[in-house]
């Protein structure tokens, strides 16, 4: 068979291998894919006049190969038939029957249709260069997703490249001794107390994406406003999680607060089925040594833990901490609406600086929540005017 030399092949798979952090195999698919293009432009560029090319008319062309030999050859499938109108799919049964007697129409061989040297072309070879690093570039991405896609919805270790606009680039590893690849941490996912990020600064991320798309941007998206990673931090944290024996049930974040006076806050409610576990001072720990190491990663982040229950009332009262709450009135469970009284001394506790409690309170349980001074609430007229907005509704 004849063979296009490639002098140095091997040791320019080797050299791309290592400087683009791809297996060997991902470099000579590439290359064979590039190689394969050049052939289709060299047959382009000084085809018959009579050749035309549909889109997939080398489909059933392939190059193989010869690291050793420092070389590659054009291989195309045929099928056997008894007479030819198409040679380059085709090939005449009295020819293969040359050097294989016992071949039949309809049967298909592997034909070397391999250039020669000078035929190649300049032209060609351009387009092969070309090529390459566009396949190379595919085989990257398709690595990074294979091996990334197993770790989305999980947390990485993150550090800090470069800035693009307000985006900010930053290097992952899907584990120990993996290499490093790039990810872009979004302006709509960073923290706003912990900006402006330093050059070298190492913090967790949370991946939230896995682009496949033809892209120049960074194929990872990771986040530190997601509240997927409060859950992670508090699973590293607490043996409880990790054991079963305490569950996370739900989570409210607010990394963006509508104003400049209130910082980021979390709420999350936990719950156990043991009886003898309070699953609040599990997450926080013995003299809050859990939940600080939790707020340290997330810059000082404001988190309250309160007990999840079964019982509306009980678990508005509680998502409204550190708020006592004299009384939960369940408006309309359908609807899942609710009045929740309090002293006037815990009515601004309650709502929170510019509403930051009860909105997230909100969020946390589901329900619509109205915050009432007890001392002036009147349950009648009340009744009648939640009745009456019912109506209208």
């Amino acid at each position: 068979m004849s063979l296009l030399k490639l002098p140095g092949l091997g040791g320019m798979v080797d050299v791309i291998s290592k400087e683009r952090s791809l297996p060997r195999q991902a470099v000579e698919t590439a290359l064979c894919e590039a190689l394969l293009k050049g052939y289709e432009k060299y047959r382009k560029t000084y085809k018959q006049s009579h050749e035309k090319f549909e889109e997939n008319h080398f489909d059933n062309f392939d190059v193989e190969l010869d690291v050793e030999e420092e070389g590659f050859r054009v291989l195309a499938t045929k099928t056997i038939v008894a007479e030819v109108t198409d040679p380059d799919h085709e090939i005449g049964l009295t020819e293969v029957r040359e050097v294989a007697p016992e071949a039949q129409a309809g049967g298909s061989v592997v034909v070397d249709v391999t250039p020669e040297q000078g035929d190649f072309g300049r032209m060609a070879a351009i387009q092969t260069k070309q090529v390459l690093s566009q396949k190379l570039r595919d085989q990257q991405r398709r690595l990074i997703k294979e091996e990334f896609q197993e770790v989305a919805e999980t947390v990485l270790q993150g550090r800090v490249l470069r800035f693009e606009n307000n985006d900010v680039i930053v290097a992952v590893s899907s584990g120990f001794g993996q290499p490093e690849v790039e990810a872009v941490l979004p302006y709509s996912e960073q923290l706003s107390s912990e900006r402006p990020y330093r050059m070298g600064a190492t913090l967790k991320v949370y991946l939230m994406a896995v682009h496949d798309e033809q892209s120049r941007r960074p194929q990872l998206v990771v986040s530190r406003a997601h509240a997927g990673l409060v859950v992670y931090l508090f699973a590293n944290e607490v043996p409880e999680l990790e054991d079963e024996i305490v569950r996370i049930v739900a989570v409210a974040r607010e990394t963006k607060p509508p104003g400049r006076s209130v910082g980021p806050r979390t709420k999350i409610a936990v719950d156990t089925l043991e009886r003898d576990v309070d699953p609040v001072g599990a997450c926080i720990g013995a003299r809050g040594s859990r939940i600080q190491s939790v707020v340290a990663e997330l810059r000082g982040e404001k988190i309250d833990v309160i007990r999840w229950s079964p019982d509306p009332a009980t678990y508005i009262a509680n998502s409204l901490s550190p708020a006592r709450i004299q009384e939960v009135r369940i408006m309309n469970a359908a609807d899942r609406k609710a009045h929740v009284l309090v002293a006037p001394d815990q009515l601004s506790l309650a709502i929170g600086k510019e509403g930051q409690n009860v909105r997230l309170a909100v969020r946390l349980t589901g329900w619509k929540i109205d915050i009432k001074d007890a001392s002036t609430y009147d349950r009648e007229a009340e009744d009648r005017l939640f009745q009456e907005v019912q109506s209208a509704e």
